[in-house]
């Protein structure tokens, strides 16, 4: 599918590095407040952080070692999955009534429940509150696989919108370079990043992921004290003062030039204008799946097919 080309050469758009909520009701409240704020401020697209609905469990242990796992973290596990959400489902309907209420795209980290399985997952709606698109994260980063599952090929794609092409790859999906070919391949405009990386290195993937892409990069982080988290299942902080995640959010331009941010210590939004002619302006000498791409010496095969743990054959 061709992406749809923008209906202006330039786009508001806006990060909300939002306060960890401890529910999935705060977050949702969160997102209704960070929007409207956008909306307030002119901006078409707003970025909201990795699993800001479900939850990101800085720092939580699921009661698991080694070859074994405790009665205590299987309920831990059990109240953290009660805070996900399905889609289609209630709460992504609420996010599409908040899109048309402001007026807004909006790309919002979730936590997807599949059955009794989870997912790191984004939605991405446009101002019509229609669903256009969906990710499921493919490689779970360390301990973060024993909770949620690996998501295949099928959502990797790019969301065709009236702002230009969106692409949404979360957190260390962004250091996965055959990941990131995919997209470029398939045009991209702007590239959301949906994340819970606060290093100071994260700004520097930020923008090597600008220049090689020639797009727009919106990178969104929460902001966490331990005492934001769930007490029923982040139960390893002691002190709950302590900043766990200290955000960092960043809009980069495709020159690799910071537009925004880093936001550090704080909850906040960023607001950026891009002019999505610098795409273009960009690739007139570095197009990385295009006149730069030679295909005669390189070449990338990805499936994207839907798994399904059963499949019926016919006979």
């Amino acid at each position: 599918m061709e992406p749809a080309a923008s209906t202006t050469p330039v786009v508001r758009a806006a990060v909300a590095q939002v306060r960890s909520p401890d529910s999935t009701s705060a977050a949702l409240a969160a997102v209704q407040r960070f929007s409207e704020e956008a909306a307030h401020q002119g901006a078409r697209l707003v970025v909201f952080p990795e699993a800001l609905i479900g939850g990101y469990p800085r720092g939580a242990s699921f009661g698991a070692v080694v070859g074994d796992r405790s009665p205590a973290g299987r309920d831990e596990f059990l109240a953290y999955s009660a805070q996900a959400v399905t889609i289609p489902g209630p709460e992504v309907d609420q996010l599409c009534t908040l899109a048309i209420a402001n007026g807004v795209h909006m790309v919002v980290g979730v936590v997807e429940r599949a059955g009794s399985t989870l997912y790191c997952a984004s939605v991405t709606i446009d101002d019509h509150g229609q669903l256009i698109g969906q990710r499921r994260k493919v490689m779970p980063t360390g301990t973060e696989r024993l909770i949620w599952g690996q998501g295949d090929g099928s959502t990797l794609s790019v969301t065709p919108t009236a702002l230009g092409s969106l692409a949404t790859a979360i957190c260390w999906e962004n250091l996965m370079p055959a990941l990131r070919m995919t997209f470029y391949a398939q045009g991209v405009d702007i590239w959301c990043a949906p994340t819970a990386d606060a290093r100071n290195v994260q700004l520097a993937t930020m923008r090597h992921i600008a220049v090689e892409g020639r797009c727009f990069v919106l990178a969104a982080n929460q902001f966490t004290r331990a005492s934001d988290l769930s007490p029923s299942y982040a139960t390893q902080n002691r002190d709950p003062a302590a900043v766990v995640c200290r955000g960092a959010s960043v809009i980069v331009d495709p020159f690799g030039e910071v537009l925004a941010g880093p936001l550090v210590d704080d909850e906040g939004l960023l607001v950026a204008d891009l002019d999505l002619r610098d795409v273009t302006r960009g690739k007139y000498d570095f197009d990385v799946s295009g006149h730069y791409a030679r295909p005669d010496l390189f070449a990338l095969t990805v499936d994207t097919k839907p798994r399904s743990v059963v499949i019926g054959l016919e006979p």
